[in-house]
């Protein structure tokens, strides 16, 4: 069979000026050069689909800041300083989620993929791997305190939330921290990883989204580049979990456990920012690189160590390689034969 799955012909060729051609027409150099440029055996070539992909969100993401400036007669709500609102993040996550999710189903129609191929079955949404993952996120922050505590330069301090506060910041933030982990997981882990492994491979395409995803936390307020460097790593751990579990759900159920575990339940700052409305309040002293500053401590040395010792862990505890689905890395457009068309060349 030739790439266009088109059936050579059963009659005898001839050589005369009418005789019709088995063939589809040669192209010319430049229409190959062309065609080369922005097709792959995948189909259209990884970089073109996540540029394409990138400007629908860009689109989409200007479409709604217009939107918002319309409704707010052209401000845009802004947090108070150095800190972090429950209805200011639920708008900060909740809506950039859709949008690139918008964004992914959009490409679906256009790849002939569908949204599960990109990370997120619907079929799997929590299930089991993604409460694992909530339990070992929120253990893993309590561990790096623990450890913060026993190294003398973190005190758990007071409760400083109590009765029908507690509950309703509780559930705030475990709503604001998922749509967290739904939008920075699929955002860097969903179409872009996907796309990028079907042009090169996935390890490469984890270590340079890995590297973007911390050098994007780097803009947050009172970030720092240790605190960037941990980001990083815990991007690399979240493809770990991707790879070896085959889509998104425990990376989001860990990302999300343990951002509300620091910012809500022990009240550290995240990136620099405190939240409103936090369960501890907690005091911290000593060396910037052991607890991380005014960053928080994602900015320590310390929380680096661990998630080198929770990569390993994860290396050695799922063994079995299933993301991404090999089925979906060919070009579902691609036109195949029918048994028919088969049996003739057989």
């Amino acid at each position: 069979m030739n790439e266009t799955n088109l059936p050579p012909s059963s009659e005898p060729s001839s050589s005369g000026p009418g005789a019709p051609s088995s063939s589809a027409p040669p192209q010319e150099p430049l229409e190959r050069a062309v065609t080369k440029i922005f097709m792959g055996p995948n189909g259209i070539r990884a970089g073109w689909r996540l540029t394409i992909f990138v400007i629908i969100v860009v689109a989409l993401f200007a479409g709604v800041t217009l939107l918002a400036l319309a409704l707010n007669h052209g401000k845009m709500p802004q947090p108070h300083p150095g800190e972090l609102t429950p209805r200011f993040a639920i708008g900060n996550e909740v809506v950039p989620f859709l949008i690139v999710l918008f964004a992914a189903f959009i490409m679906s129609k256009m790849e002939g993929r569908r949204i599960a191929d990109y990370g997120l079955p619907l079929r799997r949404a929590f299930c089991g791997q993604f409460w694992q993952g909530l339990v070992i996120g929120f253990a893993s922050i309590s561990v790096l305190l623990v450890a913060l505590h026993l190294f003398g330069v973190f005190q758990f301090g007071t409760i400083g939330l109590h009765g029908a506060m507690l509950w309703e910041y509780a559930f705030l933030w475990a709503f604001v921290f998922l749509f967290v982990g739904f939008f920075e997981e699929f955002f860097f882990r969903g179409y872009p990883l996907f796309t990028l492994t079907t042009g090169m491979t996935f390890w490469p395409a984890a270590v340079f989204l890995s590297a973007l995803f911390g050098l994007v936390h780097h803009s947050n307020p009172g970030e720092s580049w240790v605190g960037s460097l941990d980001a990083g790593a815990v991007g690399l751990l979240f493809c770990l979990m991707v790879r070896r579990t085959g889509d998104l759900w425990m990376a989001i159920g860990f990302h999300a456990a343990w951002d509300w575990g620091e910012t809500y339940f022990y009240g550290v700052p995240d990136s620099g920012l405190v939240a409103r409305g936090h369960l501890f309040n907690p005091r911290s002293s000593g060396p910037a690189w052991l607890t991380g500053g005014s960053v928080g401590p994602e900015g320590s040395w310390l929380c680096l160590a661990l998630l080198v010792i929770l990569w390993i862990i994860f290396a050695l505890w799922l063994r079995e390689t299933k993301y991404p689905n090999p089925a979906a890395i060919p070009n579902p457009r691609r036109v195949r034969p029918s048994p028919e068309t088969l049996s003739l060349n057989l």
